[in-house]
């Protein structure tokens, strides 16, 4: 079964969506909005126009009659983590998602019409650094810092799961598209000749193409699933391979490795965790209900998300020559 055949969005189903502003909320709005979906977005601030739904998470204000009789929450909010850390910027990572995550849990929780399903968002830092061990939603997670914010986001969706909603767990690998994400950082010192492999380049990255990902995520909303589900391709891949396979995609070479050194001086305890981490992570129960990837190979993947890319721009400057 093929995730269109399954999964298409119901032109009557209203949908309410947390951080549609980011690089996956956008995405993933476009789709649902393309096919006819009734779509609210969750604004931060004391109102928003209609027909958008006012939030303070910071706060904890949010009116909960105003989710009542939606078919489906998605959170998708959290402040960013490619950036340096600093005991408070670690902070507002946490905070932004346990605050937003445990007021839209504790608001289903409460209502007469409860959603069908919560899917909220969660990530594989969830599992640590593994090394070379296969991964999968039975594994136990890590006990460094993103894997306890990861444990501690998951737990604040549980007041959802007790009132008897269907709640997802989706924990996100490396998404790959080039407006956003590692992808959109690695381009330019690729098309320059100035990429290689990070550290050791032996550490594996899990992966998925953004058109996978905003599949997989539609396909949830009518899979027989509940729980953590890694939202990655079936094939992970050596950080150097990840590096030699992007060099072929642009044509350019790959021989300038990035060293442990020079991670730990620019981007600290974040580099750590996140560029030299291993994480050799398995979507196994995406497989098991039927979900079959468009793109399952890293080189098939970067294609169809840097074309698709160029595509849209020429696309799009076409457009704006035909209206002069």
């Amino acid at each position: 079964m093929t995730h269109s055949e399954s999964s298409r969005p119901d032109a009557s189903r209203r949908i309410v969506i947390s951080g549609a502003s980011g690089f996956l909320g956008s995405a993933l709005a476009r789709r649902l909005s393309s096919e006819g979906t009734t779509l609210q977005r969750l604004r931060r601030g004391p109102r928003a126009a209609a027909p958008d739904i006012a939030w303070r998470p910071d706060a904890g204000e949010i009116d909960p009659s105003l989710l009542d009789g939606a078919e489906v929450v998605i959170n998708l909010a959290g402040a960013p983590i490619a950036q340096r850390w600093t005991e408070r910027h670690k902070r507002e990572i946490v905070d932004s998602r346990i605050r937003a995550t445990g007021l839209l849990a504790r608001s289903i929780a409460e209502l007469r019409g409860p959603p069908r399903v919560f899917v909220s968002g969660s990530a594989i830092g969830i599992y640590g650094d593994r090394g070379d061990e296969e991964l999968d939603e039975s594994s136990s997670p890590g006990s460094d810092f993103l894997a306890r914010t990861a444990m501690a986001w998951e737990e604040a969706t549980e007041p959802a799961r007790l009132a008897g909603v269907r709640v997802v767990l989706i924990r996100t690998g490396v998404v790959l598209n080039p407006r956003g994400g590692a992808l959109g950082k690695l381009l330019l010192p690729y098309k320059l000749g100035l990429g290689g492999r990070v550290g050791s380049g032996l550490q594996w990255m899990s992966w998925i193409g953004l058109e996978d990902w905003v599949n997989a995520v539609v396909f949830m909303l009518t899979a027989d699933l509940s729980g953590p589900v890694n939202l990655v391709a079936p094939n992970p891949v050596p950080n150097a391979e990840f590096a030699t396979t992007l060099g072929r995609v642009l044509a350019r070479p790959a021989r300038i490795p990035v060293p442990n050194a020079a991670i730990n001086l620019v981007f600290g305890e974040m580099g750590r965790a996140t560029l030299l981490a291993s994480q050799r992570v398995h979507p196994r129960r995406l497989i098991e209900r039927g979900y079959e990837f468009s793109y399952p190979t890293l080189e098939q993947a970067l294609r169809r998300e840097l074309g698709s890319a160029e595509l849209e721009s020429s696309h799009h400057g076409a457009e704006v020559a035909s209206s002069k």
